[in-house]
């Protein structure tokens, strides 16, 4: 069990949870953002919580997507969802033994660090069992929101299951008892740049 606390920072699987599942969607135009959405950002944005995109995106590795066309579909999920704290990307496929591809907890490490946050601290909303394993590898919170795609095995699994978005947060800031001390959160303008790794 995890301890109520102030999360560090919730952090989104993009494709299924914050947009609707386009399978290799290279098109900005095909981008839908799911129920709730916008409106569970608008929340912990207000509320001071950082919020960021962890997201595997293997159809850059299998030539579906081209780096150029996966930086168009980011911009425009962040013109209908407002801008995120940071993005962590992992364009590798699963052949390329990388330590950031989820299950791997090298995304949800690196999101942290640029947001200079625990990984411990942070909350990882995804929909289907890969998002929940980095969490647990990375030693942070994971909420499971599932849609059709989802697996009833990885339901049965994941350690905490919301009913959409607007629940997850619910959940989130019903565990902030307190306001945020002063100078509690450093902002990080420098953690847009983090951008992403081919290699």
């Amino acid at each position: 069990m995890f301890e109520k606390r102030r999360p560090g920072a919730v952090l989104f699987d993009r494709d299924g949870t914050l947009i609707r599942d386009v399978p290799y969607n290279g098109d900005p135009r095909r981008v839908e953002p799911m129920p709730g959405a916008e409106e569970a950002l608008c929340r912990l944005r207000r509320a001071d919580v950082p919020v960021a995109v962890v997201t595997n995106q293997s159809g850059v590795a299998k030539g579906l997507v081209s780096p150029d066309e996966m930086d168009q579909v980011n911009a425009r999920v962040e013109e209908l969802l407002g801008p995120f704290d940071a993005w962590a990307i992992c364009v590798h496929d699963d052949a390329d033994g990388c330590t950031c591809r989820k299950p791997a907890p090298g995304l949800v490490i690196r999101a942290a660090a640029v947001l200079d946050v625990s990984p411990r601290d942070c909350v990882v909303v995804g929909d289907i069992g890969r998002d929940m394993e980095a969490a647990r590898a990375a030693g942070a919170r994971g909420i499971l929101v599932p849609t059709e795609v989802t697996r009833p095995e990885e339901i049965e699994q994941a350690p905490e299951v919301a009913d959409d978005l607007t629940d997850v947060v619910d959940r989130v800031l019903s565990d902030v008892e307190s306001p945020v001390p002063a100078g509690a959160r450093v902002s990080a303008p420098w953690a847009r740049a983090m951008g992403w790794s081919r290699w």
